[in-house]
């Protein structure tokens, strides 16, 4: 499965769109108030999607797992120390709306600490690669 980011930015017109195999939504993510770039940093955006993995791996895993949940919060955060530097430290937490035991909350935060796909990516240290492209716009 390919999954995909695009981003279009001309002064004052920033657009968005991801996609997964094939299926593509757009995001509103306005221009800066310059309009060059966009309003949100890509920090941010990193953090949404570690938040964003991790609440939709806890719905896949609760139902694998038998465990009713009603709602969950997700929060992460990383340090960054300077320009053109890696992040210093990513933490996460989560808060899950249940019925279930204590016990059984705790295992199913660990499943999906275990399997969220883009904690795992980060944990890897997954090469990342330019490839060239200096043609017109797509």
């Amino acid at each position: 499965m390919e999954i995909s980011a695009q981003v279009r930015n001309e002064p004052g017109q920033n657009a968005v769109h991801v996609s997964t195999a094939g299926s593509t939504k757009s995001l509103d993510v306005p221009s800066k108030e310059s309009g060059f770039g966009s309003s949100v940093n890509g920090g941010e955006l990193l953090m949404l999607a570690l938040a964003t993995c991790y609440c939709n791996d806890l719905y896949r895993e609760a139902q694998r797992l038998g465990i009713a949940i009603t709602g969950c919060e997700v929060i992460a955060s990383a340090r960054f120390g300077a320009v053109g530097l890696p992040a210093e430290s990513v933490t996460y937490s989560a808060r899950v709306d249940s019925s279930a035991s204590d016990e059984e909350i705790e295992f199913l935060l660990s499943e999906t600490d275990r399997l969220a796909e883009i904690h795992n990516t980060l944990r890897s240290g997954c090469r990342v690669q330019r490839v060239a492209w200096h043609g017109p716009a797509a």
